[in-house]
């Protein structure tokens, strides 16, 4: 039953929670999830909550600098990392790149263990790769209704004799190499699977009272540890392989029969995790996995900030740390009214007396400039006039970039390839030069214009840009990716790259140059979730203006 490996699972964790680091549990607020999350009570760590944009100094500690100027000498405070805890990060779909840095480091401290709280809500949400490598256990409550679940007993006095004999629980000799042979056949590729799933087996074997680890722990270790991280297993190759021949009988026979005797099969290990794998779960993990490779491995969610500085807003209340910066104009504005109480209630010779409440941080407005990427067909016997068209247009669109802050960038498909001849740039010259001698004529590989164009997007939204796409071409697409001449194969690949470029969230827009509108062009774009526009025969200035149009310039 779903809910006793979850009870399971908990108890693991409250024997051991630093061996295991903690558990990802993926679900919603719900009366279900609140009846796990009140179990977490029984963790023989204290429980500390965390918020996805925590401060550093909230983390490690610093300088008090409410409690420095009202005593008048440096004062330190703690940081929520100080000491062992239990930390309960929440939304933890919206976790920054940073702080997963940081938590996947104090993970690797055997310090702390963590509870994250995944709430997302679409496929492409979830932890970052560096957090879902570290957290031993994974429970995800979706499709579990209140009926299925009843109140989580944790039996404090187990679980304290459990901790108490886990330091004298000992693994069988091949305990470490079957789990590890097991990982390699579900294509887990980690290393820190097997070590998760062997301090879940010695728990288990604690929580049993039990000195020794014995099969039976390590099938529900594998079933815990190694049921969300495992592939689909290549049944098919498998059975399609010749089985290798029997081993002569030798003298040697009797001994190798009992060592494969006393020897634990890892089949059983992987039958366990198998059994204990959602059906949908692979899915869903892929989707994330695609998701956070396109975004920049920035993580779901994360605020991506922008590559400069805008106009100032409002200060607000808030802590000093992060780059966060003092508004001392505001600071002193709203301590000033509480001077004479203050000097009353708690007298000092300190001339001015802040508290935490007074601190004002600035704030300002990311901006962040904007790249237009054009994607350029550059093939066949109208690539002469689509790149003169091209070529005006990136000219009359810098002609404005220098108020705007726009950047241009530009690449070329032809022959079997693309190519990036204009990376992003606000220089008319540099485009000119570039765009001057380019050659025209071949085949259309237009999946690999789409596949550059996407990179640079990519490369130029790490940079703090935000990019758009602009695909001009006249829809014939005949390259494959891979180079052969296969106008199916071709279809296929630029159709997976439109849902490509769409998960990725970039704006993006179809332009259609053929001489009649293209039917498979039109399909693209809503794939890709793009405007599409058909402008044959279209020159720099339209173009132009209907590119600013549609991308809101």
């Amino acid at each position: 039953m779903e809910w006793d490996r979850i009870t399971l699972a908990l108890n693991v964790l409250a024997i051991d929670p630093e061996g295991v680091k903690g558990l990802w549990l993926r679900a919603r607020a719900s009366a279900v999830r609140d009846r796990i999350t009140t179990a977490l009570a029984a963790l023989p760590l204290p429980l500390v909550r965390l918020h996805p944009g925590v401060a550093d100094d909230a983390l490690y500690g610093g300088l008090d600098l409410s409690a420095t100027l009202a005593t008048g000498r440096p004062v330190q405070s703690r940081g929520l990392l100080s000491s062992p805890a239990a930390l309960i990060l929440t939304m933890a779909e919206r976790v920054p790149p940073g702080l997963s840095a940081r938590l996947a480091h104090a993970l690797d401290t055997r310090r702390h263990c963590l509870i994250a709280l995944d709430e997302a809500a679409e496929d492409g949400e979830g932890l970052p790769a560096a957090l879902t490598d570290r957290l031993g256990l994974f429970v995800d409550l979706d499709g579990l209704a209140w009926s299925d679940t009843t109140d989580i007993f944790m039996n404090i006095n187990t679980l304290s004799k459990a901790r108490a004999r886990l330091p004298s629980v000992t693994l069988p000799p091949d305990a470490a190499s079957a789990l590890t042979r097991a990982a390699a056949e579900l294509g887990i590729r980690s290393l820190r699977a097997p070590l998760l799933a062997m301090a879940a087996a010695r728990a288990l074997a604690a929580h049993a009272g039990r000195d020794t680890v014995g099969d039976n722990d390590l099938q529900q270790a594998a079933e815990l540890i190694y049921g969300h991280r495992a592939l689909p297993l290549p049944d098919a190759t498998a059975q399609d392989q010749p089985e290798p021949p029997p081993p002569d009988p030798g003298e040697d026979q009797a001994q190798d029969m009992e060592h494969q005797a006393q020897s634990i099969p890892e089949e059983m290990l992987v039958e366990a995790a198998r059994a204990a794998l959602p059906a949908d779960l692979l899915a869903q993990l892929a989707a994330g996995r695609a998701a956070r490779s396109a975004k920049g491995a920035t993580g779901t969610g994360a605020e991506r900030g922008g590559n400069r500085r805008g106009r100032p807003l409002p200060s607000r209340p808030g802590k000093l740390g992060s780059g966060a910066r003092l508004d001392l104009v505001a600071t002193l504005r709203a301590a000033a009214p509480w001077q004479p109480l203050r000097r009353r209630t708690a007298p000092s010779d300190a001339v001015l007396l802040v508290r935490a409440s007074d601190i004002r941080i600035k704030r300002f407005v990311e901006a962040s400039d904007r790249v237009l990427i054009f994607a350029v067909d550059a093939s066949g016997s109208a690539a002469f006039a689509r790149l003169a068209e091209a070529k005006g247009a990136v000219e009359l669109l810098l002609a404005a970039a220098y108020a705007r802050r726009d950047h241009v960038a530009l690449v070329a498909f032809r022959g079997t390839g693309a190519e990036v001849i204009l990376p992003p740039t606000r220089s008319l010259v540099q485009t000119k030069r570039r765009l001057a001698g380019l050659p025209g004529g071949g085949g259309t590989p237009l999946a690999a214009g789409m596949q550059a164009a996407m990179a640079t997007a990519t490369l130029a939204r790490a940079r703090g840009l935000t990019p758009t796409i602009a695909l001009l071409t006249d829809g014939r697409g005949n390259i494959a990716l891979d180079g052969s001449a296969n106008r199916a194969q071709a279809e296929e690949d630029a159709l997976r790259l439109a849902r490509a470029i769409r998960a990725t969230g970039m704006p993006a827009v179809v332009i259609d140059t053929a001489n009649r509108p293209q039917p498979s062009l039109a399909a693209m774009a809503r794939a890709m979730d793009a405007p599409y526009l058909a402008l044959p025969r279209a020159d720099a200035r339209r173009l132009s203006g209907v590119l600013g149009a549609a991308l809101g310039g």
